[in-house]
């Protein structure tokens, strides 16, 4: 019997026609992987593009899994960090893969947390102008969101993402026996993620993590599994409707819009774990929302109390160092790539659960949200 366990691991469709693909969500998946990608390879021959510190941990048992099928491994590995996600490390990556002679039947693979999935998938789009590629994700945050989608991309000096390309994975495998390996920090930032799901369209998923989210943090396996099975099914359903976002897949950016704003504020350091920033984003979406009457004056206390029960960020006061004035976060918000017609977009909510995307926030109440938060500080 395999680490998979006798039923095998759950399994998500993301349903896109030609391009539909599945993610596998349980343990023993990485070890497993050769009996996963031997049916899709032209030869057996993949090229693995990691983390450097997942590597040091996961990248041997990769290889010997995939070596159990016959299958060759050849494997770059990256600096960890948001820096990575760069034109310097993508040109690096794109010119190894050119090097490695990966031709554009074989496979590209993705070893790590969003930035390396993000990093080689946009590598794999451009890449003999498209080659195919899997996402192993590593994190929370990546086996919930960023793994799943076909988002793909790089950050400029201007902002976060604002060079990429949609480019869907043709497999994803979710091994949730590696989130045994994260730092008690990146697990609860990928936590941030799968709340988000629940806030923006799943109220009684948003009340399971009340009840279950401690036992999550704590290394309940079985609770794991569920959190990351439902939020795929969530985005995998949002995705099959609106690929390239041109409507309901905007309601993934929930907290976003500050969250990006943030990040660039904090120089895309460890100051801020992008995860963090979605769950201090979610927070201050919803005051925004209770600010503009559209939800009630409790609804943000009992998000921001879940957060504070998890251990997690919840608002500007809990960013170490010094952070920009009002106006200058609004300016930052300019830049985000859901800007229309030079309007800011948010997701704002009438409820837990019941998200929608707004293009009118009032400028004044925006920036006397932010000015309240940072005064707070």
């Amino acid at each position: 019997m395999s680490a998979e366990g006798a039923q095998g691991p759950d399994r998500v469709s993301v349903a896109l026609g030609a391009r539909s693909y599945e993610v596998l969500i349980g343990p023993g998946l990485l070890a497993g992987a050769g009996a996963h990608l031997a049916p899709l390879l032209h030869r057996p021959r993949l090229a693995v593009l990691a983390d450097d510190r997942v590597a040091a941990l996961h990248l041997e048992t990769l290889r010997a899994g995939l070596a159990s099928e016959g299958i060759e491994m050849v494997a770059l590995r990256l600096p960890p960090g948001e820096g990575t996600k760069g034109w310097t490390q993508f040109s690096r990556a794109v010119e190894w893969l050119l090097s490695a002679q990966v031709e554009r039947r074989d496979l590209v693979l993705g070893l790590g947390g969003g930035v390396i999935g993000d990093l080689a998938g946009f590598a794999a789009a451009v890449l003999r102008r498209g080659v195919r590629f899997v996402q192993l994700p590593t994190s929370l945050l990546a086996q919930v969101d960023s793994s799943v989608g076909g988002k793909t991309g790089i950050n400029t000096a201007q902002g976060k993402n604002l060079v990429g390309a949609f480019h869907q994975p043709v497999l994803v495998l979710a091994d949730t026996g590696l989130l045994d390996s994260l730092p008690e920090r990146d697990l609860l930032a990928g936590y941030g993620e799968v709340v988000k799901y629940g806030l923006l369209g799943d109220a009684p998923f948003f009340e399971w993590l009340e009840s279950h989210g401690p036992a999550l943090a704590a290394g309940d396996t079985a609770a794991r599994q569920h959190a990351v099975r439902r939020s795929v099914e969530m985005k995998a359903g949002i995705v099959a409707r609106d690929e390239f976002e041109t409507g309901e897949r905007a309601l993934l950016n929930l907290g976003h819009t500050f969250c990006h704003a943030l990040e660039a504020a904090t120089g895309y350091s460890d100051r801020l774990l992008h995860g963090e920033g979605v769950a201090i984003g979610c927070a201050l979406a919803f005051d925004l929302s209770a600010r503009m009457g559209l939800c009630a004056q409790e609804v943000p206390s009992r998000v921001r109390a879940h957060l504070r029960g998890m251990g997690m960020k919840a608002d500007l006061a809990d960013i170490p160092g010094d952070l920009p004035g009002a106006e200058a976060l609004v300016a930052l918000m300019g830049q985000d790539k859901k800007v229309i017609d030079g309007r800011l977009r948010f997701v704002l909510a009438r409820d837990i659960g019941a998200a929608f995307v707004c293009d009118d926030v009032p400028g004044d109440t925006l920036r006397g949200l932010l000015q309240d938060a940072l005064a707070a500080r």
